[in-house]
This record gives C-alpha cells, sequence and structure tokens, in this order.
C-alpha cells in the first residue's frame, strides 16, 4: 500500500508538504498544480510552486515529490513537463480533476473529462516526450457532470501512457459533497492495468477501512483528512501493518504547529503569514479542540509579534499538562 499527500492549490505548498510528511506515514507528495498554457515556463516559475527541487526533488522528511502541470495543450505541456525533468523532477503528475471555474474557464482540470481524446493526447505526448524511465501519472475525476463517461476517461489516461491514475471519486459538479463515491475506483480499477489510489472523504481510520471494503484498491491518497489530521497518515500505515500507534495529541502536535509558523515567517510577507496560519488551524478545529481554542485568540490577530507570543504560550501550556497527566 501506498499514501499520497494530495495537491491542493492555495494550500499544500513547500511549508505544509513539510510538516505533514515529517509527521509519518506519506510515500509521496505532489506539487500545487503548475498552469500550462501558451509557452515554456522559466525556471524560476519552477522553483517557486516546487522549491524541493533544490534538494533532490524530496521534503526534508526525504518524501519523494512529483511535479503536476494542469492545462490542455500536448505539445507545450510535454515541453514544460520535459523541462521539469531537467530541472531535477522525478516524477510527472498530470492535472485532469480540478473544480475550480476559473481553472475549468481556461480549459483546464475537470473540465477535460468531457473530452477522452484530448486526454489520451496530452499523456501521449507527454510520455513520448520526458525520459523514459521518468513515470507519468494522472489525477482524475468521475468526470464533469456525470460519471458517465468515467471509466472512458481511466482507458483513454492508460492508454495514453499514465501509469498510475489518482481518482477523486466526485464529479466536477459534485465538488466536495459527501459522499465520494468509492464504487466507481473499484470499477475504474476493474478496467484498467495500472494502479488506482482512491482519493475523497478518508477522515479517519474508520472511513479508510470502509473505503478499502467498497473500493477494492490499497492505495490512497488523503487531501483534506490528512491536513485536519496530520498522523492520519501514520495511523493508516500503522493499521495496514498490522500495528497499534497511538493518535497524535495536542501536546505533540503543537511544536509542528509553530514550526509552520516560524517558516510562513520566513518565507511569507509579514501581511500575508496571518492568514497561512489562520487557513490551516481553521482546519485543524475539525481534529483538536485546543485549535479551536487557539483560533479564537488569532481570528482578528494580525501582528506577527504578537502571534509569536500567542503560539509560545500554546506549546508552554501543552508541556505543561503533559507533564502534569
Amino acid at each position: 500500500m501506498q499514501i499520497a499527500l494530495a495537491p491542493m492549490e492555495g494550500l499544500v505548498d513547500e511549508i505544509l508538504r513539510d510538516v505533514l510528511t515529517r509527521a509519518g506515514g506519506v510515500d509521496w507528495c505532489v506539487t500545487e498544480f503548475i498552469r500550462v498554457s501558451d509557452r515554456l515556463l522559466p525556471q524560476s516559475h519552477f522553483r517557486k510552486l516546487a522549491p524541493e527541487l533544490e534538494n533532490g526533488a524530496v521534503t526534508r522528511a526525504g518524501t519523494p515529490l512529483r511535479v503536476q502541470l494542469l492545462g490542455s495543450d500536448p505539445q507545450c505541456l510535454a515541453d514544460n513537463a520535459a523541462y521539469a525533468c531537467s530541472l531535477g523532477a522525478p516524477a510527472i503528475d498530470l492535472n485532469f480533476g480540478c473544480p475550480a471555474k476559473t481553472v475549468n474557464k481556461s480549459r483546464g482540470g475537470a473540465v477535460l473529462l468531457k473530452e477522452p481524446e484530448l486526454l489520451h493526447a496530452i499523456v501521449c505526448e507527454v510520455r513520448r516526450t520526458v525520459p523514459a524511465a521518468t513515470p507519468v501519472t494522472a489525477k482524475m475525476r468521475l468526470g464533469f457532470d456525470s460519471p458517465a463517461g468515467a471509466l472512458d476517461c481511466a482507458r483513454a489516461l492508460v492508454a495514453g501512457g499514465a501509469e498510475q491514475l489518482v481518482v477523486h471519486a466526485r464529479t466536477k459538479t459534485d465538488g466536495y459533497k459527501p459522499p465520494a463515491h468509492w464504487e466507481w475506483v473499484a470499477r475504474i480499477q476493474d478496467v484498467v492495468t495500472v494502479p488506482v489510489y482512491a482519493n475523497g472523504d478518508i477522515w479517519s481510520l474508520a472511513d479508510w477501512r470502509r473505503c478499502r471494503e467498497i473500493s477494492g484498491v490499497e492505495d490512497i491518497m488523503l487531501g483534506r483528512g490528512l491536513v485536519s489530521r496530520p498522523d492520519l497518515a501514520r495511523q493508516i500505515a500503522a493499521a495496514r501493518a498490522g500495528r497499534d500507534v497511538a493518535a497524535m495529541d495536542w501536546a505533540e502536535f503543537s511544536p509542528m504547529l509553530v514550526d509552520f509558523w516560524q517558516q510562513a515567517r520566513r518565507k511569507i510577507a509579514p501581511r500575508y503569514a496571518p492568514g497561512r496560519l489562520k487557513q490551516w488551524l481553521a482546519m485543524l478545529t475539525r481534529s483538536y479542540p485546543e485549535a479551536l481554542t487557539l483560533f479564537g485568540e488569532l481570528r482578528r490577530e494580525n501582528d506577527c509579534a504578537r502571534i509569536d507570543a500567542l503560539l509560545g504560550e500554546c506549546v508552554r501550556s501543552s508541556s505543561r499538562a503533559f507533564a502534569e497527566a
């Protein structure tokens, strides 16, 4: 079984990739999508969204990174994929799942699921252009507004040369509304000969067990579930191996939050860094009552020095509570 960290545009940047992969259990991760339109992108663009390329294309934990491209022009995508490989990308992932309206309007992401022939042409050209040893993979949804063409899309991607498929088990129209239709992952795996990863609505160990039973696949990609519960991959990997692992409590987790904030402070302008912290903290409230309390304290705070102090007290309080227990 492999567990992948999903590429979530505007959320899972290199800072969060670093922190989440160090929590354990993640076998590989993916960049936020790099949008390709009508030109060869400059090196700086790849370095900005995939700074791990300067460190062997792995996170600090040693987790391999794939570079994800999004677009609709087969030749232009292929040229950029080849360039990414020259910069050190060990694998190229193609995005056919993004549901964002702005992306779909510019003929990118899930809207291409209406055109299986184009999916095939894109993967064919990328596969032909990048080095033979470089894996080409793809992420898809079940369709744009219906899963009726999901099997044809999956076949087209694999026939073009995709070596793995990640299937977000919803259509574009479904967005992120539950439930995820894991039974379609099973149907797709039945018609292709490459590994299929199940993605969508895996928030807990119980969800993973149900997903495995319904989809019949072992490989998974975690997105919002892992962002909200940073040790979820570690828990699943342990359970799959027949081992018990204690859930990460707030005392263990809070230094990770501080590390995230310190990295954000170094890499993001002061006016934007607090927003990045609040974005993640809001998602953590799903798993940690302490995150809800801290979010309430930080919600209207935009002074970085004040946030430093509040987070420092958060860690000290957690340490005291742990010692007293």
